[in-house]
């Protein structure tokens, strides 16, 4: 074959990915997770196809299993607007999760302060101990990467872990239920502290902050001037240099509202649904939003739409474990989704090109 045959396969880096293009390769990713999966199930001995409709039913299929799966989504978008906030400015926050428990732990340390509080004083102290709490957990991985360039990632994953132990000193030693009969947990808190539920689901108030969250941060990022210089410093920290912007300052703002966000998440979890405190509030949910945020494009309103779709998965894979089926499953599903959601970002950052 001579030279002027030959041909080679090239990837192109687009100048501009269509809306379209994004879309069509995040839904063919999470199909070739769920194909994936299939084939790991069927090698376990389980039916795919069961198992996705028990989990599908469960979470979708009635009033009742659609509320539950609610309940699981409301902290998992307050989580995810945190990070998408922090992945806006390509300041990688893996630290939602501790965020998370230091605002829970923040909101029962209220609670149990103040129990002869009225209700909305007391639940307004809540939310804003939680944020201050979960922001300023954010505020340590935000000034060591503004000023020392330490990377945020090793940082805020490593203070996950001594966010749960913090929570283990606490259930165990000075908040500690007296009459507990030795399970790690606190006092219930008063009805005060409890945040008003829906008809007789457990849906509560929660929902309602995490819609108006969807809005101010939409409007935030794309109406306001500090969410432009966010954009801006995202997509090309030279250019918001060159452009007079502080980037310092940036960074250390972004990571607090980041942190004050998964915090009022935290907040949520106890007041709305636990009503106490105890070492096993989070189930990964810090973790998962960030597999939420990554589907959404980091848009606010579609991370709604995926946190129900993943609340579904959570509350679907407690379910399985009537049949027999690890409840690990849905976590491994999640998994699966990331990496091929991940992986599939090159086709929407990248054409290929055959070239002679």
């Amino acid at each position: 074959m001579s030279n002027q045959n030959k041909r080679k396969i090239i990837l192109e880096k687009r100048l501009q990915t269509p809306k379209w293009i994004g879309l069509l390769v995040t839904v063919v990713s999470v199909f070739a997770a769920l194909i994936f999966s299939s084939v790991f199930l069927q090698m376990t001995g389980q039916n795919p196809f069961e198992v996705y409709r028990v989990m599908f039913k469960s979470a979708f299929g009635s009033s009742y299993g659609f509320s539950e799966t609610l309940v699981k989504a409301i902290p998992l978008m307050m989580a995810s607007f945190g990070i998408a906030m922090a992945f806006k400015m390509v300041i990688w926050n893996i630290g939602a999760e501790g965020q998370l428990l230091l605002g829970a732990l923040a909101a029962s340390v209220i609670a149990l302060s103040f129990p002869n509080l009225p209700s909305i004083p007391l639940i307004v102290l809540m939310m804003i101990a939680a944020m201050i709490a979960g922001g300023l957990w954010a505020l340590i991985p935000g000034l060591a990467k503004s000023y020392w360039n330490v990377n945020e990632v090793i940082t805020s994953l490593m203070l996950n872990y001594v966010a749960i132990n913090i929570i283990d000193y606490f259930v165990y030693g000075p908040l500690k239920n007296p009459y507990g009969s030795n399970f790690p947990e606190t006092e219930t808190f008063v009805r005060n502290a409890w945040l008003p539920t829906f008809a007789s689901t457990r849906v509560h108030l929660g929902i309602i902050f995490a819609l108006l969250t969807a809005i101010i941060l939409y409007f935030v990022l794309n109406k306001t001037r500090w969410g432009y210089e966010v954009k801006v410093i995202g997509e090309s920290r030279n250019v918001a240099r060159y452009s007079g912007m502080d980037i310092k300052k940036n960074i250390i703002l972004v990571m607090m509202v980041s942190g004050a966000l998964a915090g009022l998440g935290g907040m949520t979890e106890v007041s709305g649904v636990v009503h106490k405190l105890d070492p096993h509030l989070s189930i990964g949910l810090g973790y998962s939003a960030i597999i939420v945020a990554w589907l959404s494009k980091l848009n606010p309103f579609v991370i709604v739409v995926v946190s129900i779709l993943f609340g579904g998965l959570i509350n679907g894979g407690f379910s399985i474990q009537m049949h027999g089926i690890p409840a690990a499953t849905a976590t491994m599903l999640q998994g699966a989704i990331l990496f091929f959601v991940l992986g599939g970002d090159i086709f929407a950052r990248y054409k290929i090109r055959i070239i002679k």
